[in-house]
């Protein structure tokens, strides 16, 4: 057996596993990343997997594969990044047991990760939400599951995972109203809840299907739903909300352009970019900066205060048509 094999192996079960304690999400992705590297290379050197060298994987290498999954496989420069993440964690690791190849370790973890242009995140307005809520048939059991879901969703901002693995012994709906969950990086929060959310959750865990489980949204049966099932209800939530709300027909909406609507909900009311990272569970203020850049209204306020007396603030608008055109190029 080679040294990559076992340094692989120890650092799944040490580094990640033991000293980390990472979370599943993360595992899996690692997970995948590996394989996915180990037979390239084993491919380009001629050789069985187990038999690869910690210098196999040169930088020359790591580069060559990243660029066959973005351009063969259409991966993303996110998934590519995401990709480079995981090596770099990898080589890491080997630095501290393999000081040997220190000089092949740091050319791969020289490697720089893509750049990308960021999108503006995407978000409901309140009709949206209202027609979005309206769209369950909440004369079935599974109508008012995905109505309190989507509520939920939309008032706390929780991730899709946080949503489906969120325990009754998590909702707290006495003196103080909140959800505690363990989120992303293992972090502990609590979200506060608003009467109406209240109310909803308080009819929805005392549903006869309901009672009993240990999670609060499950399926039929009372398993967990998976992140798919969550986002085809949605989906067709979204079909049904259109007729009534035909702004949402040009919007790729998601469970996390629900948690970008719970966020800029907060932004609008005036709430702190701080008070709104810990409500959301970033790790980063620089995260929660991105919402400042999605909405128009909010640089329109600051704009409106910064008029010059014995102007009237707004838009600017040509008054020439050939002005106009110009302006549109």
């Amino acid at each position: 057996m080679s040294t990559l094999a076992p340094t692989l192996q120890a650092f799944f079960t040490d580094r990640l596993m033991h000293q980390r304690q990472a979370s599943s999400h993360t595992l899996s992705s690692y997970r995948d990343t590996m394989k996915l590297l180990v037979r390239f290379a084993a491919e380009r050197r001629k050789v069985q997997p187990v038999q690869l060298e910690i210098s196999d994987l040169d930088s020359a290498l790591i580069s060559a594969f990243l660029d066959h999954r973005e351009h063969d496989y259409g991966n993303s420069v996110r998934t590519r990044n995401t990709r480079l993440t995981a090596i770099r964690s990898l080589f890491r690791y080997a630095a501290l047991r393999h000081p040997e190849h220190a000089e092949i370790i740091q050319r791969v973890l020289a490697i720089p990760p893509k750049r990308f242009e960021r999108r503006l995140v995407s978000f409901l307005t309140d009709a949206e939400v209202d027609a979005l809520l309206s769209a369950p048939d909440r004369t079935t059991w599974v109508g008012r599951r995905d109505h309190t879901l989507i509520a939920t969703a939309v008032q706390t901002g929780l991730r899709a995972s946080e949503l489906i693995g969120l325990r009754t012994s998590d909702v707290h709906l006495g003196v103080g109203p909140h959800i505690s969950c363990l989120g992303k990086g293992r972090k502990q929060r609590i979200t506060p809840l608003t009467t109406p959310v209240v109310a909803l959750l308080r009819n929805w865990l005392s549903e006869p299907r309901t009672q009993g489980r240990e999670l609060v949204f499950t399926t039929r049966s009372g398993g967990m739903l998976s992140r798919d099932a969550l986002e085809h209800r949605l989906a067709g939530c979204v079909a049904k909300a259109i007729n009534r709300c035909p702004s949402l027909r040009g919007k790729r909406i998601t469970l996390h352009v629900l948690r970008h609507t719970a966020a800029m909900r907060l932004l609008r009311a005036g709430i702190d970019l701080s008070i709104i990272a810990l409500w959301l569970g970033h790790e980063q203020m620089e995260t929660t900066q991105i919402y400042l850049h999605a909405d128009l209204a909010l640089k329109e306020k600051a704009l409106a205060r910064t008029t010059p007396v014995n102007t009237c603030p707004g838009r600017y608008r040509p008054s020439d048509r050939l002005l106009a055109f110009l302006e549109a190029l």
